[in-house]
């Protein structure tokens, strides 16, 4: 809070957050609630990639920390010539501010990583406990495992904000939409989960419609089986998966997600316990973003 002070108060440009998802959920929020608290403009934010996951990397271009800092020390040189930049807009959750947040496996997988990345810091895979290992470690031994034998979840997703849409094949939007108090619906579902980029970690493109429209965020239920999220793996990877019988897709801009039981939540990729009932919006405040992909800006 004290970081976030300072930098609004003395009126930097640019702000640059060092580490994963986490690290950037954490200072934008601050900062975004310390703007609005002073009344004044937020600062571009930019992003380092250090941590794991990094799904706004995959978004904004973000070099990969090679041996050296060598990938580290390119962005910087581009944000030295000025790197362009996109305006974003973010879930917002429980009073935080995030890429992406929701219940579920998703959310599993996470807490599953946490466990596995403690117990090999204290041995002597300590220096690659945060990343891809722990990763494919606590899904092959505990995610996926588990979901075999885990009573599937009962959720009802409900409209509290504008007209929303189903999307059907081929990122078509379904008609009719949904009105406020509209059920987008109801029924077993062992993620929900909404996000305002494509990505998940690792370039894991999940919500393949985030960035249809910028009034609206991509909310996305699944139901699938275990067997069949491992024989169609591939697919649902790169965004492509098509079935209107276990994944559903929807443009939202604020809903409540009730689950029974109280189901695993994240945030922004970080585990926060078991929710039963949740509410998301669309931030009502876009924030400019350091976009390695985007063209300078005029000088």
């Amino acid at each position: 809070q004290e970081i976030a002070r300072t930098l609004v108060s003395r009126g930097y440009g640019t702000v640059l957050t060092g580490g994963g998802d986490g690290t950037f959920t954490v200072m934008v929020t601050e900062v975004v609630r310390e703007a609005r608290r002073q009344g004044k403009p937020l600062p571009r934010f930019g992003l380092l990639k250090l941590g794991t996951g990094n799904a706004l990397a995959w978004v904004v271009g973000a070099s990969k920390a090679r041996r050296k800092g060598k990938g580290l020390s390119v962005d910087i040189q581009r944000l030295r010539e000025d790197a362009g930049s996109r305006t974003i807009r973010l879930v917002e959750v429980e009073d935080t501010i995030a890429p992406f947040a929701g219940f579920g496996v998703d959310a599993v997988v996470l807490a599953d990583y946490a466990h596995v990345k403690q117990r090999l810091s204290k041995t002597p895979l300590k220096p690659i406990a945060s990343g891809p290992l722990s990763y494919a470690i606590g899904s092959v031994t505990r995610s996926i495992p588990s979901y075999f034998i885990r009573k599937v979840p009962h959720c009802r997703v409900i409209n509290l904000g504008e007209e929303a849409w189903r999307v059907g094949p081929r990122g078509r939007l379904m008609q009719p939409g949904f009105v406020k108090g509209d059920v987008l619906y109801e029924g077993p579902a062992r993620v929900a989960s909404v996000g305002t980029i494509p990505y998940f970690g690792f370039g894991f493109r999940f919500f393949p419609f985030a960035e249809e429209r910028s009034d609206r965020m991509h909310l996305r239920v699944s139901c699938i089986n275990p067997v069949d999220f491992v024989t169609n793996f591939p697919a649902i990877w790169r965004g492509e998966y098509e079935d209107p019988d276990s994944t559903f897709d929807y443009l939202v801009d604020q809903i409540a997600i009730e689950m029974d039981p109280p189901t695993a939540f994240q945030i922004g990729g970080d585990p926060h316990g078991e929710r039963q009932r949740v509410e998301m919006r669309l931030s009502p405040t876009p924030i400019q973003l350091v976009d390695f992909y985007a063209p300078p800006s005029a000088s």
